[in-house]
């Protein structure tokens, strides 16, 4: 069973949904063939008998347009995928997440300009509830980054993963990044500067389990 997370009475919208799009930007990136998933929804693990959060890292770039999810840990740190999804087409799903708690990382790139939504999901058990409730939070919402040097084209490819937007306040002052998050940032800044992506820049390979035993959290 899958749930798709809903926005709490008074809570930022940003929190369940990632960032709101405007028709005219979800038809550019549909035109260019980019597919970004940025969804986070509620599963039940029935031979484990428990819940997890699935996540799904997907998006990549053309040369003026780029869009990416992913996910990492609550500290900062890369989780271990379920599986890696392979495809014949580009710029869509590239792996897949169940845990029990993530930060998700959306951003949106126009040509230099960039938009950053980063959020924190968890599970919280209820006494006298089988079912846990989803919390979300805000972590950080940048506008209009920019990017100091254009990421897509093959010239910079290699400073790619080491780039971050810069963000301004409404009165002019640079906003300091989540300082846990900050390569996670750079990873997905690549993404949406990676042309025609095939793989995840966030996530990693998972261990191989022992003989006989299998990790239902991938």
């Amino acid at each position: 069973m899958a749930t798709e997370l809903t926005s709490r009475s008074g809570a930022d919208p940003y929190a369940a949904h990632g960032l709101s799009l405007p028709r005219v930007v979800l038809n550019a990136l549909h035109k260019r063939g980019i597919y970004c998933q940025p969804a986070v929804s509620l599963e039940h693990q029935h031979l484990a008998k428990r819940y997890v959060l699935r996540g799904v890292e997907s998006g990549g770039a053309v040369s003026d347009l780029g869009r990416a999810c992913a996910f990492v840990a609550p500290e900062g740190s890369p989780l271990r995928w379920l599986q890696r999804i392979d495809s014949i087409g580009v710029n869509g799903r590239h792996a897949i997440f169940l845990t029990e708690a993530m930060v998700r990382l959306e951003m949106l790139r126009v040509e230099r300009t960039c938009e950053l939504v980063l959020t924190w999901h968890t599970l919280a058990y209820i006494a006298g509830r089988t079912r846990p409730e989803v919390r979300s939070k805000l972590i950080f919402h940048g506008h209009d980054g920019i990017l100091p040097l254009e990421l897509w084209k093959e010239e910079h490819r290699a400073l790619r993963g080491d780039v971050a937007p810069v963000f301004y306040s409404r009165a002019g002052e640079i906003v300091p990044l989540p300082k846990e998050y900050e390569r996670a940032i750079k990873e997905i800044t690549a993404c949406v500067c990676c042309i025609g992506c095939k793989h995840s820049h966030l996530g990693v390979a998972p261990d191989r389990p022992p003989e006989g035993k299998r990790d239902v959290l991938g």
